[in-house]
């Protein structure tokens, strides 16, 4: 499918410029760096998150250019030194990255995309990878959490109106279908990406027409296969239901739909149901809307409310009661002039900013069931042998312990780049939404719960923890 991608390369924090540019001036800027970008809580105090922007991370950087009117803008600030301004422009990306599939479940704490790049180049990937990831996981984390509460319900996304710009609608409407959602009312995420785009009526639609009846009847002659007549205009019970009943009998539509907007919708849906059953319209769903979220949508569930589908709006989109996915993105090695493997660390008085050192992967170990156990986080070097039973330790609680056996161990990431070239395709947007749902399908209900859920172990190994402890103990001067 075709795709306008647009250079962002400039899309940058300033201070990345001006570090590469040091690099550059001090002769570092081909030595070779590792950066690894992972998140420290789960939005919503939840479970998990999902991993999602992969896609949209290759594209921006395979067009990462600067041109002629760049490099002006850069030699006006007065800033950056011309060994630089000819850096980039001949600058293309020739390093190694690692990443978790989109899609996938992730835990705090471990690498989620791991970069392998000569140190300017890695410099500047910065606010790239973090913008992209840290929205799309996001929304689809608060999505996926949506859609588990409708209980097999359909959602749509509805938040293109309320989203923090264009691209956050775009690429919400995409990371939410990743999440679960069945569709969205953004028209160019179906355009661009596939997603079913599809919508009901406004208020002003019933309002520009004499009638309540003649808007609905109207509406049902034109779209006689896909009428969800929105009811709440004046009085849902009054005069909306009773009119959409009368034109679907009028139009002999047997299959459609109402939309309510406002008011009680536990009591309005059953009491419409009732209505629409009476007349003997037991095909016509009820879709709800208005300012819903996971605990609203469980909530209407549990009070028996008679709805088949619901439109989430802002508190999707925005992931308003959650509105920032904290991922970060920290060096963890560098090479020597021999290609030996430097671990780096940063220590921090808020321990909770201590780093883990060095070039690492994560594996999942899952039962013979195919349920999650626990994660673990190794050095490059390390593989995990399922023939040997493994401790697992909590890192934050580390008298916190379990032995696990006859397990089956998955490494997560894969490799999207290689020497500055592709070497990854990305699924299509409806396999990495199946992928998730069966990912998700792997944990336990309890890690899945919505409020205090059961903390997912995610554990370093022997070497990797010894590794980290040597480093703590011998390091002086915490940061920030």
């Amino acid at each position: 499918m075709s795709k306008d991608v647009t250079n962002l390369t400039l899309l940058c924090d300033y201070y990345e410029y001006t570090m590469a540019n040091g690099y550059v001036e001090a002769g570092l800027s081909d030595r070779i760096v590792y950066f690894d970008m992972f998140f420290r809580n789960v939005p919503d105090n939840g479970g998990f998150a999902i991993m999602a922007g992969l896609e949209q991370i290759v594209e921006r950087i395979e067009n990462m250019r600067f041109d002629e009117s760049d490099i002006e803008f850069f030699r006006s600030k007065g800033t950056f030194g011309e060994k630089f301004l000819d850096y980039l422009r001949g600058f293309r990306f020739t390093g190694d990255v690692y990443a978790v599939p989109e899609g996938t479940p992730i835990f705090p704490g471990e690498p989620i995309v791991t970069v392998r790049a000569p140190a300017a180049q890695a410099q500047m990937l910065e606010t790239l990878l973090l913008l992209t990831l840290n929205h799309q996981c996001l929304i689809a984390t608060k999505a996926n959490r949506i859609v588990r509460a409708a209980d097999g319900r359909g959602v749509m996304e509805f938040g293109s109106r309320r989203a923090q710009g264009s691209e956050a609608a775009i690429l919400g409407a995409r990371a939410a279908y990743i999440g679960g959602c069945v569709g969205t009312a953004c028209t160019i995420s179906d355009k661009v990406y596939g997603i079913p785009a599809s919508g009901t009526m406004a208020h002003s639609w019933v309002q520009m027409f004499d009638t309540e009846y003649d808007a609905f009847v109207e509406y049902c002659r034109l779209y006689p296969t896909n009428a969800v007549l929105l009811v709440d205009t004046y009085n849902a019970l009054e005069s909306g239901v009773p009119n959409a009943i009368r034109a679907f009998k009028d139009t002999g539509i047997t299959k459609g739909g109402i939309r309510l907007d406002s008011g009680d919708l536990a009591f309005l849906t059953r009491k419409a149901r009732e209505m629409l059953d009476a007349a003997g319209l037991k095909d016509i769903r009820i879709v709800a809307s208005n300012s819903l979220d996971e605990f609203i949508i469980r909530d209407l569930i549990d009070q028996g409310a008679c709805i088949d589908a619901f439109g989430v709006g802002d508190r999707l989109i925005t992931s308003h009661s959650s509105p920032v996915f904290g991922g970060v993105y920290k060096l963890a090695a560098v090479e020597d002039g021999e290609g030996r493997i430097i671990p780096k660390i940063k220590i921090s008085n808020n321990t909770a900013k201590i780093t883990t050192p060095g070039f690492k992967k994560v594996y999942r170990l899952f039962d013979r069931d195919g349920k999650a156990i626990a994660d673990q986080i190794c050095l490059a070097d390390e593989t995990v042998d399922p023939s040997v039973p493994l401790t697992l330790f909590d890192p934050q609680a580390p008298w916190k312990k379990k032995t696990v056996s006859g397990f089956i161990a998955k490494e997560l990431q894969v490799q999207v780049f290689k020497g500055g070239r592709r070497v990854y395709d990305s699924p299509s947007l409806p396999e990495i939404r199946r992928y998730c749902e069966e990912q998700i399908g792997t944990l336990w209900d309890e890690v899945k719960r919505f409020v205090n859920p059961q903390e997912y172990y995610v554990d370093l190994s022997q070497r990797l923890w010894q590794l980290k402890q040597d480093m703590l103990n011998n390091r002086a001067g915490p940061g920030d």
